[in-house]
């Protein structure tokens, strides 16, 4: 009976280490996403896009919550001048949300 237990309880760990990491791979997708839309309303292409994208995505791992993502694009914001306001930025974020589970739902 003992071995039932411990075999249910290996099997919710890796559901829970399962959950958390395609948890992860959707929050790098959604940040991914985001920082492509930035960069194009920023008017960025090419290399210069995909820098700046990288910098959105590293900006996330600062700590936890999206505050220093968000912090960091608004400096972004206000230094090009761009008229992108919290209500634009909060529902673009929640779009690419959706859009990256969808992708590494597809993905899986």
């Amino acid at each position: 009976m003992t071995d039932a237990f411990q075999d249910r309880e290996k099997g919710f760990e890796r559901k829970y280490q399962l959950d958390k990491d395609q948890e992860f791979r959707v929050q790098a997708r959604r940040d991914k996403l985001f920082g492509h839309w930035l960069a194009q309303r920023f008017g960025m292409s090419g290399d210069e896009e995909e820098a700046y994208v990288i910098d959105v995505v590293d900006s996330n791992f600062e700590k936890p919550g999206d505050d220093d993502m968000l912090d960091k694009v608004k400096a972004d914001i206000a230094a090009k001048g761009a008229s992108i306001d919290d209500a634009e930025l909060n529902a673009k974020l929640y779009e690419c949300m959706a859009e990256a589970h969808k992708q590494v739902i597809e993905d899986a």
